[in-house]
């Protein structure tokens, strides 16, 4: 079986969300099988295995509706798309591509990164199912990376195909904890309105003597708005942490907290889980779904809510066991897992495919073609 994986969303010189799953996942599938990787730079290289690579244009090209037909030359039996956009038109293979989330069809602001005829695309994207409808149709099957988007993709009906729960899992190099929390809170994630992270900032007044730390960048309107919104010296804006700034400052927390409104999944809950920290985070079901039994929840339009659920952590037997449990919930989270879970998908589409090909039999051919090879002959009408 020939994989092709597309890797043209890694992003360099730091991973992204997306990026960040691609590397895991990819990494994870060359144990169990040989994988090609699609990229569009050869700089992403720097973030990715050792492994062998084509090239193919970038995933936001006006190419892209037809880049299928550009893979059709590399013969592959299926290829894996962390997204779900890829081009679909003219393909002669299977085709599994991946839904995160559903997010932006509540809150269409799309990623400030992007160029502006692309989140012109975006907000005009999500303002219909059908589009999303239309798109999943012409795969294969479907990945996603959490039971809580599967049920929402069944929900809405997006999709008639297979879909395959493959999680993400942790990155971050973290290690079990030594030491005694201090008064402090991390948040990692964006500054998009439905990350909420103003009730964190409103919540900060109803516990004095904490920091919060903001490890993302943010930029001079969002650091104004959250700062008027928290007692002074309660907020600390670390700018864009590295892994490494990241993990120690995870190592002495009291807990990760979180206020979003929704997401696809929450890889900072088993970031800080994997390394002990307690999670506190807003009462989601994708939160329920991650966080298990080890987090503790809170009322994400309520300030008081949240002070609460921190203040029980003052409790050391308390903390201490949502710490030890935290280990265990973040256990069930591996690439290891993911790709094998992936594989089985990836190898159900390829037999699917070819017993398709077998019910239909032998494609009738001319004899002799004008090249010398003999070609299909085309299906009468």
């Amino acid at each position: 079986m020939k994989i092709l994986f597309d890797c043209r969303y890694t992003r360099f010189p730091r991973h992204d969300g997306i990026s960040r799953f691609t590397s895991g996942l990819v990494t994870a599938l060359a144990k169990l099988t040989p994988v090609t990787m699609i990229i569009s730079d050869k700089r992403q290289l720097e973030m990715l295995p050792d492994l062998p690579w084509v090239m193919a244009p970038s995933p936001t090209s006006i190419a892209e509706p037809f880049v299928s037909r550009r893979l059709n030359r590399f013969d592959p039996d299926v290829v894996f798309t962390p997204m779900q956009t890829m081009g679909p038109f003219g393909r002669n293979f299977g085709l599994v591509t991946t839904v995160h989330d559903l997010i932006y069809y509540e809150n269409r602001t799309p990623p400030r990164d992007l160029a502006w005829p692309i989140r012109l695309v975006w907000r005009l994207y999500h303002l219909s199912w059908a589009p999303q409808r239309a798109l999943l149709g012409r795969a294969d099957a479907h990945a996603t990376v959490s039971e809580t988007t599967r049920k929402l993709l069944v929900r809405h009906k997006l999709t008639t195909h297979p879909i395959t729960v493959v999680p993400n899992a942790v990155d971050l190099q973290v290690v079990a904890r030594d030491i005694a929390p201090t008064p402090d809170l991390v948040y990692m994630g964006s500054f998009m309105p439905y990350k909420n992270v103003e009730l964190l900032a409103r919540g900060m007044a109803l516990l004095p003597g904490y920091t919060l730390h903001l490890m993302s960048r943010a930029d001079d309107a969002t650091v104004q708005r959250l700062t008027d919104l928290a007692p002074a010296g309660s907020l600390r804006f670390h700018q864009g942490a590295s892994d490494e700034e990241y993990a120690e400052q995870l190592s002495s927390a009291t807990a990760l907290v979180s206020a979003s409104l929704n997401e696809g999944f929450g890889v900072p809950l088993i970031e800080a889980m994997a390394g002990g920290t307690p999670v506190v985070v807003s009462n989601i079901d994708i939160f329920r779904e991650i966080g298990g039994d080890a987090a503790l929840f809170f009322d994400p339009k309520s300030p008081e809510s949240f002070a609460a659920a921190v203040r029980r952590l003052e409790d050391t037997a308390e903390w201490q066991r949502r710490s030890d449990r935290s280990h265990v919930v973040a256990g069930r989270y591996s690439w290891d897992r993911s790709a094998a879970a992936l594989l089985q998908a990836l190898t159900a589409v390829v037999e699917t495919r070819s017993q398709q090909t077998a019910r239909r039999g032998p494609q009738p051919v001319m004899p002799e073609a004008k090249d010398g090879r003999e070609r299909p002959l085309a299906p009468r009408r």
